[in-house]
């Protein structure tokens, strides 16, 4: 499938899990896929696996907590490819479930920087390249989190609101200009999001990043479908919101949770 060929595209957090499988997925349709991340190991072992498989990708250190970093992943992509197709904003960082009264000032305040700041910055870099072309596709990638209260812990789940409002407001603003920005919102999905959140917050991880999710005993209970979902799964609905077949579809949040939120 060639879909994407020709597009670039640049996503934030595509070293593992959900970002991975949709590195994969949009370079074997043909895209140039442009990550950006902390995990550099990961990283590394991302692009090699798209160029094994006859794709095309390139890493670009970018800790999106940083605006100089942000603004050197966008600038790097438009100097090398002359253009950015979409950008995915995937990276984020997980509270552990804890409560109000356990979320330290310094928690709170590392979960905003990624998961809110960061597409913040990220669309302002990207957005006026896209104004420029007349075209292009924005996903912000959310969670159940961000339409329920109770899935995540209260700093996950304002940033995770925050950010579909965010979403809904550009894509107001841009839509009459050839820009569609939507989000998704996974619900349980087989990844390492509690490990690489440790690592990112550093001091700033709860002592104990557990809560639902540490074993699959819960499954039952909240989700219908009785299982984790796949990063696969996800990559599949972002590459339908990044091509021309959504070409309609505009500032929504769309749901792939098994119906944990149907219940």
């Amino acid at each position: 499938m060639a879909e994407l060929k020709g597009r670039v595209i640049v996503i934030t957090g595509g070293e593992t899990g959900i970002g991975r499988s949709t590195v994969e997925l949009l370079a074997a349709r043909g895209a140039h896929i442009v990550i950006g991340g902390v995990l550099d190991d990961e990283g590394a072992a991302t692009v090699e696996a798209v160029k094994r498989q006859g794709g095309s990708a390139e890493y670009i250190r970018t800790d999106v907590r940083f605006l100089d970093q942000v603004d050197n992943l966008v600038e790097g992509a438009v100097s090398r490819h002359s253009k950015i197709d979409a950008l995915i904003n995937n990276a984020a960082v997980f509270d552990g479930f804890v409560n109000v009264l356990e979320t330290t000032d310094g928690l709170w305040e590392q979960i905003m920087n990624v998961n809110l700041r960061g597409p913040f910055w990220t669309c302002r870099a990207v957005i006026p390249h896209m104004l420029k072309a007349g075209s292009g596709k924005i996903v912000n990638i959310s969670s159940i989190g961000g339409i329920a209260g109770y899935a995540d812990g209260p700093a996950y789940t304002a940033s995770k609101h925050g950010l579909i409002g965010f979403t809904k407001q550009i894509a107001c603003e841009y839509a009459s200009q050839g820009i569609a920005i939507n989000a998704v919102c996974p619900g349980a999905i087989e990844t390492n999001v509690r490990g690489n959140s440790a690592k990112l917050l550093g001091d700033h991880a709860p002592a104990k990043m557990g809560g639902a999710g540490s074993d699959n005993s819960w499954l039952a209970r909240v989700v219908p479908a009785n299982r984790k979902g796949k990063p696969e799964e996800i990559a599949e609905l972002i590459a339908f919101l990044v091509s021309d077949k959504a070409s309609y579809i505009n500032g929504q949040s769309f749901v792939i949770d098994g119906g944990w939120t149907a219940k």
